[in-house]
């Protein structure tokens, strides 16, 4: 952990203490062992197993064919690479939609194959009885609304959502039912900057944006798109804070070039 001093293990209580004494909260997503034990390593507050691993590890256009076995394979490699995290899984789409003893029914299956820490579900009023009976059965559960990529068919589109009023006033409203019933937090996903920051300030829990604006109280951005490793995806709101892809590129051809050559191995990288 090089840079933070306080390497305790992130629970949901310190996230709402991180809140209260306005420290802001760092999010990034991971699907594999190698890559989070390098962000664990790094300081991360929160990793979220997301169900975007569905585009990032198998290529597929929408999160939705992701099943919940490949959400536990991908929760279980990121548990045991990390120390220091608070780990985050997504529930898939199908798993709790049906009804809450269904919702539950997996949601367990997931905290107990998979050893997370917590689980993400995206939606409002309308899936808040399962989310009541998730949080009963003792899992802590985040929620996700604005954009949310699971109701990706009914909304046609991923532009930036809540921007008439009906629809931002219904947000405002969800995000104070999942903090009544219990969630640790929210995730706001692209919706514009003062409507976010609205609900921040009504909200005792934390809320974490990505492409929501500066005052949320956290931020969370895919780990491959941050890094540069894919580059077809360049919304507004994110930040590429390296060049992996060029990089990559580079050793990678590097390497044929050496390995065709016969300057690769030399005499020192043998037996």
């Amino acid at each position: 952990m090089y840079l933070v001093e306080d390497k305790r293990k992130v629970t949901t209580h310190r996230l709402f203490q991180m809140k209260q004494e306005g420290k802001k909260i760092a999010m990034l997503t991971a699907y594999d062992y190698t890559t989070a034990k390098i962000v664990d390593g790094a300081g991360m507050d929160i990793i979220l197993v997301g169900d975007s691993a569905s585009n990032v590890m198998a290529g597929n256009m929408t999160t939705l064919p992701i099943t919940l076995d490949q959400m536990i394979y991908h929760a279980k490699a990121v548990v045991r690479a990390t120390q220091r995290a608070l780990v985050v899984c997504d529930m898939p789409f199908g798993t709790y939609q049906v009804n809450p003893t269904e919702g539950v029914t997996n949601a367990i299956r997931i905290m107990k194959e998979s050893h997370c820490d917590a689980l993400k579900l995206e939606g409002g009023v309308e899936i808040i009885d399962t989310v009541k009976k998730i949080l009963d059965a003792g899992i802590p559960v985040c929620g996700h609304l604005g954009l949310t990529p699971q109701s990706i068919n009914k909304f046609g589109t991923y532009t930036v959502r809540a921007r008439e009023e009906a629809e931002a006033e219904k947000l405002v409203s969800d995000a104070h039912a999942l903090e009544e019933v219990g969630c640790f937090a929210v995730v706001l996903e692209k919706i514009p900057a003062a409507l976010a920051a609205r609900v921040t300030s009504e909200l005792k829990i934390p809320v974490i944006g990505i492409g929501a604006g500066g005052a949320c109280d956290g931020q969370v951005l895919v780990v491959a798109d941050m890094l540069g490793m894919s580059t077809d995806f360049s919304p507004k709101f994110l930040r590429r804070y390296a060049d992996l892809n060029t990089i990559m590129t580079e050793a990678i051809g590097n390497y044929i070039t050496d390995v065709k050559s016969g300057d690769f191995p030399n005499e020192n990288e043998q037996y």
